[in-house]
């Protein structure tokens, strides 16, 4: 493997701080030595990062571009400036908010922006396959809102409309959220946004899973039909760990007013000029190639996996991951997440759909394409991949000395060593 890239002045810290330093080599060599498939993870390029270690990360800069808490913001106005409007132009947005801190963030200020306490949202209940920022009782979503949660059709594994529309009809919602973190298919915008209407909603898609391969033109956009957007910076949009915010214009005062200043103080700077790089990353030929990989990558695993007995829900995906049973083949998703990482190879355990097992065991597991798609592997190394996760979870025992999980790791180096992430510049 050549010299990897450990991030704007390295050699610096390692001087003053080696413990630090070595835990960044550390992490560094975990995700070079493995294979990443977590769904929800993916790795920013080194523009991305050098803005993220800037001097913007010194100014505090409460309030927006030209109106700001604060003198000296006028160097942080031009980064922001150019973070909203990339943005904007990049979904086709009448307004944009790059202020989150995070996905959990931005959804909060959308709360904060449309519903008072006690007020009734209808969301996908996290077994499901939504999250926990969608009305999960140990959630301030769940404790400070009434919420309605739909599910899927126990045939299709996919959401169930039906009962979208009957729950919307009974329950009257303030908000119909559309979205969730465990989801393979393509979501019918048009119903919601319809029905939202028939009911008097606002229409709102968390699209933090799949807002990459929407900047990437791969699949179709929410932002034509909801009133609001709200997503991540990262998962295979590649930016920073941050969360971003787009809506209509009647609602752009709402939105500002609950990111600052009911919800936050001070942005930070540095992760608004790493978005706005991120941003300018995805308005690109080279992304939209990206985008489409993913989705193409991402079948070819779930198919495969299929394959070897291990059950993809749904049938398939039309996105970056894919959410798989395991009772076929007897192994529970904690124990698979467990033989999987022995050999080098990190997903996550995740509940099915009508799941008979604890969340903290699980009966499947979800695998993302995101990481190793930025690697620059492609649909037969795919296949490869889901040789090797059915090899590690069916014959190994957890143990990283037991031979089949040295023998997969064996091959996993050899993978990923033709494919380093963070190679060094101009590798």
């Amino acid at each position: 493997m050549s010299t990897p890239y450990y991030g704007p002045d390295y050699a610096a810290l390692q001087d003053f701080d080696p413990e630090i330093a070595g835990v960044l080599v550390d992490e560094l060599d975990r995700i070079r030595g493995g294979l990443q498939l977590i769904a929800s993870e993916n790795m920013s390029s080194p523009a991305v990062i050098t803005a993220l270690g800037s001097t913007l990360t010194n100014k505090y800069a409460e309030g927006y571009p030209g109106r700001r808490y604060y003198g000296g913001c006028e160097v942080v106005d031009v980064a922001e400036n150019l973070a909203i409007d990339r943005c904007k132009e990049l979904f086709g947005a009448d307004h944009a908010n790059v202020q989150p801190h995070s996905g959990a963030s931005a959804n909060q200020a959308v709360y904060g922006a449309f519903m008072q306490p006690g007020d009734t949202i209808l969301a996908m209940s996290l077994p499901m396959g939504g999250h926990l920022t969608h009305g999960t009782k140990v959630s301030f979503s769940g404790k400070w809102f009434n919420a309605i949660g739909y599910g899927v059709d126990k045939e299709t594994e996919n959401i169930d409309y039906d009962e979208v529309e009957r729950l919307a009809k009974e329950h009257k919602p303030k908000v119909i959220l559309a979205g969730g973190s465990a989801i393979p298919r393509l979501i019918d915008f048009e119903f919601f946004r319809k029905l939202a209407d028939e009911v008097g909603a606002i229409f709102w898609v968390d699209a933090a899973h799949f807002i990459g391969l929407v900047a990437g033109q791969a699949i179709p956009s929410p932002v034509p039909y909801a009133d609001v957007v709200s997503f991540t910076t990262h998962k295979v949009l590649r930016g920073p760990r941050a969360g971003a915010i787009v809506c209509k214009e009647e609602h752009a005062k709402a939105i500002d007013k609950a990111v600052f200043p009911m919800m936050q103080g001070g942005p930070q700077m540095h992760s608004i000029a790493a978005k706005a790089v991120n941003f300018k990353e995805c308005n690109t030929p080279e992304y939209r190639d990206y985008a489409r990989q993913v989705i193409a990558n991402a079948q070819q695993l779930a198919t495969s996996l299929g394959e070897f007995g291990i059950r993809p829900t749904t049938g398939g995906t039309d996105t970056h991951l894919s959410l798989h049973d395991l009772q076929g083949i007897g192994v529970t998703g904690a124990d698979a997440e467990k033989r999987a990482d022995a050999a080098g190879i990190v997903l996550n355990k995740n509940a099915i759909p009508f799941d008979p097992a604890k969340p903290n065991i699980a009966s499947g597991i979800r695998v993302g394409s995101p990481s190793v798609t930025t690697q620059g592997m492609g649909t037969d190394e795919m296949k490869l991949i889901a040789e090797l996760i059915n090899t590690a979870i069916t014959k190994g025992d957890g143990d990283p000395e037991h031979q089949v999980a040295k023998d997969v790791r064996a091959q996993v180096t050899e993978l990923v060593g033709r494919f380093p992430a963070y190679p060094a510049p101009g590798a």
